[in-house]
Formats: C-alpha cells, sequence, structure tokens
C-alpha cells in the first residue's frame, strides 16, 4: 500500500484504538503512534437491534460493536475537523464490518484505505510491514 506522509492510520478492534500518523515519504511507511484517544460506547453497536434468544449476541459481542460504533463516532469527528486529510482502518474483519455501518460521507471521502487484520497488538514495525505489502 502507498500512503501519503500524514496519513492516519487507525488500527483498532473490539476492546482498543491505537492511532498512528505516517511520517515517511512515498513510498516509505514510517508511522508514529499519537496518544489514544478517550472514547465513549454507548450502546449504538448493532447487536442492540437484536431481539431474539437465538440472534441475540453475548454481552462481549455488543461491547466489542459498540466499541467499533465509538470509534467510527470518533473518526467522523475528526474529519469533520479537518484533522486529517487521509485515513487508513486496519481492523479485524467483524469490527471493521460494524465500523463501517457507521462511517459518515465526510469521513469515507478521505478513507485511502482498509485492511481486515487484527495488528491492535503488534508492533509498529510489524503494522508498517503489514501495510507496505498490502
Amino acid at each position: 500500500m502507498i500512503m501519503m506522509t500524514g496519513t492516519l492510520v487507525a488500527v483498532t478492534d473490539g476492546e482498543k484504538l491505537r492511532l498512528f500518523r505516517n511520517k515517511g515519504h512515498e513510498p516509505r511507511i514510517d508511522l508514529v503512534e499519537l496518544l489514544e484517544p478517550a472514547l465513549h460506547a454507548a450502546n449504538t453497536g448493532s447487536g442492540g437491534r437484536h431481539r431474539s434468544s437465538a440472534a441475540n449476541p453475548d454481552d462481549t459481542r455488543l461491547r466489542e460493536d459498540d466499541f467499533a460504533a465509538a470509534v467510527a463516532e470518533y473518526l467522523n469527528r475528526e474529519a469533520l475537523t479537518e484533522a486529517f486529510e487521509h485515513v487508513v482502518v486496519v481492523a479485524d474483519p467483524r469490527t471493521l464490518g460494524e465500523l463501517r455501518k457507521h462511517v459518515e460521507p465526510l469521513l469515507k471521502a478521505k478513507l485511502a484505505g482498509e485492511l481486515g487484520k487484527d495488528l491492535v497488538k503488534h508492533s509498529v514495525k510489524a503494522i508498517e510491514n503489514t501495510l507496505a505489502a498490502a
């Protein structure tokens, strides 16, 4: 994946969000980790709509869906304040699917790429290598 300098990289799963800024010049990726933002998950995930006991996901899944929605809300808000021009989202496939449900048009326009992998617990170097190979 070729990534422009200054691109925000959001690496997330259902529990944690890690943010990076690409300081490398094309085609090199050089990620610098940013402070973890405070997110407010509040039962906004799609799991809250399930009513039957057969389709009712467990509490862990609901929390993960709520967290994905909170990540999307944060990125939507940052896109409005023009905190970044381009963003790449890296998340496990299930979290990525839930996150997509909450992406607003302005954020979608700034989306430079998505990667369906769980890299939140990996080192910065491993994340850089995975993005470079994508």
